[in-house]
């Protein structure tokens, strides 16, 4: 089934990100992302201070996005904007702005879940990008972000079944906090990743953790104290060099992705799924893209994943996680609060969930 999509601006500001968007159909006409660099010199977000700056910023983003779809206001069909989970001070601000927009504009409110955006993001198309072929339902997703880590099996829009997800740390914060440890910049992923391309490889050996299990949970904590531990054993030593912390951020990533593939090729075949959708920050990592699709490839696994912008925090997945509710029939009221924990078992579909989405 092909669907109309209206013209969306849709807002995200759940965690440092200020980005605003406008979607026409499938196709991107802007994504603003105003990035909070205010953050790196306390190595993580400071909520309080993440609020204010989505305060300084929304307007201006909100006009860029417009002057650069070439938009008035008049020409928006609904407002987009995420509802949760995310950071409460964050939320605040972008969806309280969405309401006063949307009631101005006379214009339905679409309340978007920011983990179901992320499973989406692979269907966004954008002007001057050749398209490739988008996998439709079902696939399985992972999803590897800062603040979250999970596989979650997709049979259509809001059919959602959770098969694990981590225990603890999510695979980006422990990537942060391992950047952190190694004196790089925040955020920690690409400063880990540029690092790593230098490093030794097999000088250390680092655990694999919970894949003797059996089960599709994760737990990056063990992996992050054997990160310090293998440091102070450098540091033991005398001064830690640039090559001992290559060494490491090579190690910590290659045991990353390891994890992440043993998983996701545990999840596969447990379900039957012959598609992988990777979404979230980390599903950027180039590592982890390579290594999934030449092992995953090898057993007739198709991989697919965004734009690399596109895997980030980015209003284009909030304007298109919209877009397909409303064209289901799904509109919300502006009475509509922000949640800050919200798991995706509370998400529902709507009644034509099952539809093929094709652009």
């Amino acid at each position: 089934m092909t669907m109309t999509l209206p013209r969306i601006l849709a807002i995200e500001t759940s965690c440092d990100d200020t980005s605003v968007a406008t979607l026409e159909g499938f196709q991107v006409r802007s994504n603003v992302v105003y990035t909070q660099v205010l953050h790196e010199q306390y190595g993580g977000v400071v909520p309080e201070l993440a609020s204010r700056a989505h305060m300084e910023a929304l307007v201006p983003t909100v006009d860029s996005a417009l002057k650069k779809a070439g938009w008035a206001l008049k020409d928006v069909d609904a407002v987009a904007v995420t509802q949760g989970p995310g950071l409460l001070g964050s939320l605040l601000v972008g969806h309280s702005y969405a309401k006063s927009l949307a009631l101005s504009l006379g214009a339905p409110l679409l309340n978007v879940h920011h983990m179901e955006a992320h499973m989406l993001a692979h269907f966004l198309v954008e002007p001057g990008i050749q398209e490739t072929a988008i996998p439709g339902f079902p696939y399985l997703c992972l999803t590897v972000s800062g603040g979250h880590t999970q596989l979650v099996r997709v049979d259509g829009l809001g059919v959602y079944s959770l098969l694990g997800e981590s225990l603890d740390d999510a695979a980006g914060e422990a990537f942060d906090k391992t950047a952190k440890l190694l004196g790089l910049s925040y955020p920690g992923g690409p400063a880990v990743s540029a690092l790593a391309q230098q490093g030794t490889p097999d000088r250390f050996q680092f655990p694999r953790p919970m894949v003797k299990h059996g089960g599709l949970d994760f737990s990056f904590s063990g992996l992050k104290t054997h990160t310090l531990n293998t440091f102070k054993t450098c540091e033991a030593q005398g001064e830690v060099s640039d090559q001992d912390r290559a060494d490491i951020a090579l190690a910590f990533e290659v045991a990353v992705v390891d994890t992440l593939l043993i998983k996701c090729r545990r999840a596969l075949e447990h379900t039957g799924l012959q598609r992988l959708v990777m979404a979230g920050g980390v599903s950027a990592n180039r590592r982890l893209r390579e290594v999934l699709a030449k092992r995953l490839g090898s057993k007739g696994i198709q991989v697919f994943y965004p734009e690399g912008h596109l895997c980030t925090d980015n209003g284009a997945m909030i304007a298109l996680a919209g877009a397909l509710r409303m064209s289901a029939g799904e509109c919300d009221g502006p009475m509509a609060e922000v949640r800050a924990r919200w798991p995706m078992a509370e998400l529902a579909p709507p009644s034509d969930a099952h539809s093929e989405v094709t652009s």
